[in-house]
């Protein structure tokens, strides 16, 4: 089935956006680090699973797909991205946190280069950097507050972002694989260690239902949405939609919570914002004629 040029960023959009308040209900659930770990992983992982085993058609081959260094790499990329973001929010400022996420694009476009030689455009290099500078700004015009933490979160982050482009880069190189089941085992095996550290008497403790909502919903949602775009876009697209949860988190936490964002991060907001608008119609654009000329040289032959 042919996709429309500007399907896989239609579909990453859809992906971050569902994301962006991840951080808000992980706030409110008021949980320590391994205990969000447990829960969000657990019930991840359990809609994830079910969704292969409902949905799959060749189980035998997706397990032996699975079983390749490639399977057991996306395995080990949503254990620890699961495991890492969830110990940067409980411990380092989300502003913090987000920007070390933030270069996300960055690796991507490394990683694409040298897993799969592609070519990474002028546009999105430019767009990275608009991207970077906005959350610089962002991120400069925070409250100060745990700032003895800051080297923790930019750590965690950075991590994230790396193991984020690792996994997008793997999935679009590999469309074989399954992606509920790579993620869902991933995604249990850290919410298994979860639970073992923090213990079972420790996991009722907090909102539970607000970390149910991250787990059952908004995680599978949107790194299903965003791991089926990254087959359909360039990896480094998909790390720089990302980034719109690094803007629009710190409102959803201003809305449920009542943390006002200061006016330098509103309008290091605006450039990201912005930035991301002016690239998404350039690359649909450029796709659309891309398709219009390959249309033409067919015809032509």
């Amino acid at each position: 089935m042919t996709r429309h040029p500007f399907f896989g960023l239609a579909l990453a959009v859809f992906g971050a956006l569902i994301l962006t308040p991840d951080a808000l209900f992980m706030r409110l659930s008021g949980m320590a680090g391994y205990q969000m770990v447990g829960w969000r992983g657990v019930l991840m992982g359990a809609v994830m699973l079910c969704l292969w085993i409902v949905t799959a058609r060749a189980k035998a081959r997706d397990l032996a797909a699975l079983a390749t260094g490639t399977g057991a790499l996306l395995v080990v990329t949503q254990y620890a991205n699961m495991t890492l973001f969830s110990l940067g929010i409980a411990h380092a400022p989300v502003a913090v946190m987000l920007l070390g996420v933030a270069t996300a694009p960055v690796f991507a476009a490394l990683l694409s280069w040298l897993v799969m030689g592609e070519r990474t455009r002028p546009a999105t290099w430019a767009a990275i950097v608009a991207v970077m500078a906005g959350l610089a700004l962002a991120v400069s015009g925070g409250d100060g507050t745990g700032a003895g933490s800051a080297g923790l979160g930019i750590a965690a982050g950075l991590g994230v972002a790396l193991v984020l482009a690792l996994n997008f880069v793997l999935l679009r190189a590999r469309p074989d694989m399954p992606i509920p089941l790579v993620l869902g085992l991933g995604a249990v095996l850290a919410g298994a260690t979860g639970w073992a550290v923090t213990g079972p008497a420790q996991m009722t403790q907090g909102a539970v239902w607000a970390i149910a909502v991250c787990g059952l919903v908004i995680l599978p949602v949107s790194f299903l949405s965003l791991s089926m775009a990254s087959r359909h876009t360039h990896a480094s697209n998909v790390s720089l939609l990302l980034l719109l949860e690094t803007v629009l988190g710190p409102l959803w936490v201003w809305l449920g919570v009542g943390e006002r964002p200061t006016p330098v991060m509103l309008a290091g907001g605006a450039v990201v914002v912005g930035s991301l608008v002016l690239y998404l119609r350039h690359e649909g654009r450029r796709r659309v004629e891309g398709k219009k000329r390959q249309a033409a040289s067919q015809s032509g032959g």
